[in-house]
C-alpha cells in the first residue's frame, strides 16, 4: 500500500508522517470548533464523556499498534536470522566443495562464487525494489547439476559427496526462505483497520472542548505519537526495502574472506620469485673477478 515510502530518506518520511497527522488534527480542530462544538457541548458533562471515550479508545488502539509493531520487528529479526544462516550454510558448502578432486572442484567453486556475487550485487538490488530475483535460482541449480553428474569412486569421496548434497539442500532451504520474505508484509485489511482507528482517534481529539492553544498542543502530541508508531510499523513491514532494511553484509563477508580470488597472494609469489632470481650470482661477473 505504501511502497513509495521506501524510495525516500527515512528522516523525510518520518517527518512527513508526523506532520501529516498533526496537520489533519489541527485543521479538524479549527473546523469543528466553528461548526459542531456549539451543538455537541450543550451540557458540561459532554466534554467529560468525550475525554473518557478518547482515553479508552486510545488505550485499545495503542494495544493494536503495539502488537503490530512487535510483530513486524519479530518478522524483521527472523528474516535477518535467515540471512545469517544462509551465509553460514554458503560458507560450509564452499568448504565442502574444496574436498572434491580437480577439475570438478574449480568448476563447482567458480559456479558457487558466481552465484554469491550475483546475490550480494544485482540480486540484492532487486530485493530492495520488491522484486524476487530469478537468475539466482538458475545459478545455484547449475551447481546441483554438476554435483549430480559427479560419480564418487572411493569411500572418502562418497562421504564427502553425501555431506555436500546435504549442505546444498540446507543452503537452498535458507535461500528460498529469504526470497519468500521479499514480497511479504501485513495484509491490506490490517492497514485499513490501522487507518480507520487512527481517524477515529483524531475525530475524538477534534471533539474535545478546551482553550484553543491547549487543544492544539495536546492534539499535536497525540497525533505525533500516532504518526511515529504507524511510520515505524510501515518501515519494518518489508525487511528488504528502505533504509531500515536487511543488507547482504553477512553473505558479502563470506565472499570476501573465503571465495574472492586472492590477487595479493599472486603478487607476493611473483615478487618472491623475482627476488630469488635477483639474489642468484651472475656467472659472467664471477668469472671476471676470479679469472686467470
Amino acid at each position: 500500500m505504501m511502497y513509495w515510502i521506501y524510495d525516500y530518506p527515512i528522516l523525510i518520511v518520518a517527518i512527513l508522517f508526523v506532520a501529516t497527522f498533526i496537520a489533519v488534527t489541527w485543521i479538524g480542530i479549527f473546523l469543528t470548533r466553528a461548526t459542531v462544538h456549539s451543538w455537541l457541548h450543550r451540557e458540561r458533562r459532554a466534554n467529560a464523556m468525550v475525554g473518557l471515550a478518547l482515553s479508552s479508545y486510545f488505550v485499545l488502539y495503542g494495544i493494536l499498534l503495539g502488537l503490530l509493531a512487535v510483530a513486524t520487528y519479530q518478522n524483521y529479526s527472523t528474516v535477518d536470522d535467515i540471512v545469517d544462516k544462509e551465509a553460514s550454510s554458503l560458507s560450509a558448502l564452499y568448504r565442502d566443495l574444496g574436498a572434491y578432486p580437480q577439475p570438478i572442484r574449480s568448476h563447482l567453486q567458480d559456479a558457487l562464487r558466481e552465484y554469491t556475487r550475483f546475490t550480494i550485487g544485482e540480486g540484492w538490488d532487486q530485493q530492495r525494489r520488491g522484486v524476487v530475483p530469478r537468475d539466482g535460482s538458475r545459478l545455484i541449480t547449475a551447481v546441483l547439476r554438476t554435483l549430480i553428474a559427479f560419480n564418487p569412486t572411493t569411500e572418502r569421496e562418497k562421504i564427502i559427496h553425501a555431506e555436500t548434497l546435504r549442505q546444498y539442500n540446507t543452503k537452498v532451504e535458507f535461500g528460498r526462505a529469504r526470497l519468500s520474505n521479499v514480497t511479504t508484509g501485513l495484509p491490506a485489511v490490517l492497514w485499513w483497520v490501522v487507518a480507520f482507528g487512527a481517524l477515529m482517534n483524531i475525530v475524538l481529539i477534534w471533539m474535545q472542548d478546551m482553550e484553543i492553544h491547549v487543544h492544539l498542543i495536546l492534539g499535536a502530541v497525540l497525533a505525533s505519537i500516532l504518526g511515529a508508531v504507524i511510520f515505524l510499523i510501515a518501515e519494518l513491514d518489508h525487511p528488504f526495502r528502505g533504509e531500515v532494511s536487511i543488507g547482504p553484509e553477512s553473505i558479502a563477508r563470506v565472499y570476501e574472506t573465503l571465495m574472492k580470488p586472492d590477487e595479493s597472494a599472486d603478487n607476493v609469489d611473483n615478487k618472491t620469485e623475482d627476488a630469488a632470481k635477483a639474489a642468484q650470482p651472475k656467472a659472467p661477473l664471477v668469472d671476471a673477478l676470479h679469472g686467470p
